[in-house]
């Protein structure tokens, strides 16, 4: 009886992908979830301002952002949360299984702490003038800690499906060895600093409707300070971040992500950082649409590409550099009594040991190989590729538009077989499985309509005949 590799179904998504599902619902989520707990930590260092300087009037400002961030980030958050867990679940559910059974004590800590967190900022808000100021203070300062908590363990899981960073964790399985990972500390102070940075763009169209105006200029200068220092702080901690990552995530940053990305991440850097310098400077020239334009810009020029650009330089994997996107495991995990999938999909193929495959496609004849090859195409591809021209990352100009099956199995068979791009996964399919995936893109790259099977088999197998008689 033919082994069976333990895989999910493949969710497969039209034009953006799967992976791109969790990205966009993960983008808003993180804006959402960053903003949170930077203005914890606004609140907690200008209530300490206010209680140190007997400036109550400070108050009335953390009243509004706090009422804000209620809707803005709590309800979004709450949303977006369960959102990115049902999308990660069905793109990559052996992905997330194997960070569940990694973090499983880490996930649940930080429900703690979230808890604590959604507390906190409703006792927060509407304790404000109800209890005395040096107690209201104990509290804001909990909030804040809780709230970078949640943070903190939420870095250690992300910084892990980079890498683990050294042979430790595959030996051990330990839960310590996958979370304090070579890119655990610079990750999370390059989130510490990118949440001060949207806390005072966020904080700005709140500030710029405060009626006093030298209320007004005090809370916009402490913003743009904040948001000042952690533009700074976040160089440097991109600086190091770069310095703690894989050789395959350096090599994507090279060659393979979009030539627009590292000039409109630039851009949206200098602009930031005049924006902060221009409010402190004139606090009273900020207008609430000002602040609002420039939280839009960081969101949709700043977030997106920044984190389009970090789950495309993990690629081939999802998870500690074992797990590929497709699911397949990659390599063996003594820790954990994981083994890899590589050798029984070389030895007997994924046709025959998928347990989603239909029957009728387990065994390859002229008339099936063509809907084999789609199938092939969308278990070990589609998570990363569209198979459409217009979508994302579209398989077809991965090959400029080659439309002989020949030279796509010739690439199928050497780097792919061998795993020689550190970038792509390893796909050691038997040779007729490599045939009818050819012979499937093909038939993309040709507008759609594949060359008859028999034919391109048959020439196939004698261009193989005639190379093997010379």
């Amino acid at each position: 009886m033919t082994e069976i590799l333990g895989l999910y179904p493949t969710w497969y998504v039209p034009a953006i992908g799967s992976a791109w599902v969790m990205g966009i619902i993960g983008t808003i989520h993180v804006l959402a979830s960053h903003t949170s707990v930077g203005a914890a930590w606004l609140f907690a260092l200008l209530e300490t301002k206010s209680y140190r300087e007997n400036k109550p009037e400070l108050m009335d400002y953390i009243r509004r952002y706090g009422v804000f961030l209620l809707v803005f980030s709590y309800i979004i958050g709450s949303i977006t949360g369960p959102g990115i867990w049902y999308a990660i679940t069905v793109a990559s559910p052996r992905g997330v299984g194997g960070l569940i059974h990694n973090f499983v004590w880490v996930w649940a800590a930080e429900w703690v702490y979230f808890t604590v967190e959604v507390i906190g900022v409703y006792a927060l808000v509407y304790l404000i003038g109800k209890i005395d100021p040096k107690t209201h203070l104990k509290l804001t300062w909990s909030f804040a800690i809780a709230s970078w908590a949640t943070l903190l363990l939420i870095v250690g899981i992300l910084s892990f499906m980079m890498w683990p960073g050294n042979e430790s964790w595959y030996e051990t399985g330990s839960t310590l060895d996958a979370f304090y990972n070579l890119n655990f500390f610079a990750h999370l102070g390059l989130r510490t600093a990118f949440m001060f940075a949207i806390a005072g763009a966020v904080g700005g169209i709140l500030a710029a409707t405060m009626k006093d105006p030298a209320v007004r200029a005090e809370i916009t200068r402490f913003l743009s300070k904040m948001g000042i220092a952690g533009l700074f702080l976040g160089v440097i901690m991109w600086m190091w971040y770069v310095q703690t990552l894989p050789p395959n995530a350096r090599l994507v940053m090279e060659t393979q992500l979009p030539g627009y990305i590292a000039p409109t991440l630039f851009a949206v850097l200098v602009a930031t950082l005049i924006y902060f310098a221009w409010t402190a400077w004139r606090p009273m020239d900020l207008k609430q649409g000002f602040a609002i334009a420039m939280t839009g810009v960081i969101a949709v020029f700043g977030l997106w590409p920044e984190e389009r650009s970090r789950e495309s330089i993990r690629k081939p994997y999802v998870a500690g550099q074992y797990v590929y996107s497709n699911q397949t495991i990659a390599r063996d995990v003594p820790g954990k009594q994981i083994e890899s999938n590589l050798p029984l999909i070389e030895a007997e193929g994924v046709l025959a040991t998928h347990p989603f495959v239909p029957d009728r496609l387990r065994t390859l004849d002229d008339g099936n190989r063509i809907e084999a090859g789609e199938v092939l195409a969308k278990v070990m591809c589609a998570n990363c590729h569209s198979m459409e021209n217009d979508g994302l990352r579209p398989l077809v100009k991965k090959f400029h538009g080659a439309d002989d099956p020949r030279m796509i199995q010739a690439y199928l068979d050497g780097a792919l077989f061998h795993g020689t791009v550190d970038y792509m996964p390893r796909m050691p399919l038997p040779e007729p499985e490599r045939e009818a995936l050819a012979l499937y893109l093909a038939g993309l790259s040709g507008g759609g309509t594949p060359v008859a099977a028999s034919e391109t088999h048959d020439t196939v197998a004698l261009q193989t005949r005639e190379q093997g008689d010379k």
